[in-house]
């Protein structure tokens, strides 16, 4: 099982940054001639507001979708764990829930987890 940890709520004045974190745990997986490897990880970045459809904000742990602001960036830090996104010059359209889903590359097969 993959579990996916993000921060608490946060708040933030408009004009201010803000960091949301995002950790993976170590899984260990085995591959399909059974020897034991580690994936891959990445993260994608979602945000939400009442009565709409999320909104893909960064994939590939960096990649910002078409359409987001630059102010939006997605990063990680390097041990495929922990990663973050950040909003710098947070407006108040911000303001919504936001989510990472994880993604693993094992093996040449995707898995995803929320």
């Amino acid at each position: 099982q993959i579990v996916v940890t993000q921060s608490e709520v946060k708040s933030v004045q408009p004009g201010q940054t803000i960091s949301m974190d995002c950790k993976a745990d170590t899984v260990v997986f085995k591959n399909e001639q059974g020897a034991v490897s580690k994936g891959r990880y990445y993260v994608s970045w979602y945000s939400q507001k009442p009565e709409e459809a999320p909104r893909l904000l960064v994939y590939y742990t960096n990649e910002k979708n078409s359409g987001i602001p630059s102010r939006f960036s997605g990063s990680g830090q390097g041990n495929g764990l922990d990663f973050s996104l950040t909003i710098s010059d947070a407006q108040l359209e911000d303001a919504g829930d936001y989510y990472c889903m994880s993604t693993h590359k094992i093996s040449d097969n995707w898995v995803f987890t929320q």
